[in-house]
């Protein structure tokens, strides 16, 4: 019992840093992170804003800064693809 309580920290800490070093280096969003690895947006954030502060501090302060770039900036992805889906609707009537 006790091992496999360790096997899964040990698979969710797998998973933190997998996720934290893909986020990192395609500096993508919380939500294609978690399209890529097939889990939750909220898996995501919270592995991302929880659990890498304990797993490694330093990943966490680089992705912190990065965290915080995307969230200033979502709202003109938004209004994109807003605008996008609505050009695509005209351009099909």
């Amino acid at each position: 019992m006790y091992g496999e309580v360790n096997d899964l920290k040990d698979a969710i800490t797998e998973r933190v840093k997998s996720v934290a070093a893909y986020i990192i280096e395609n500096k993508c969003t919380v939500r294609s992170a978690a399209k890529k690895f097939g889990i939750s947006k909220s898996t995501v954030h919270k592995d991302i804003t929880d659990r890498l502060g304990y797993i490694d501090s330093s990943l966490f302060l680089e992705i912190k800064t990065l965290m915080q770039m995307n969230k200033s900036v979502r709202h003109i992805r938004g209004g994109e693809a807003t605008r996008q889906k609505y050009a695509e609707l005209h351009k099909n009537t």
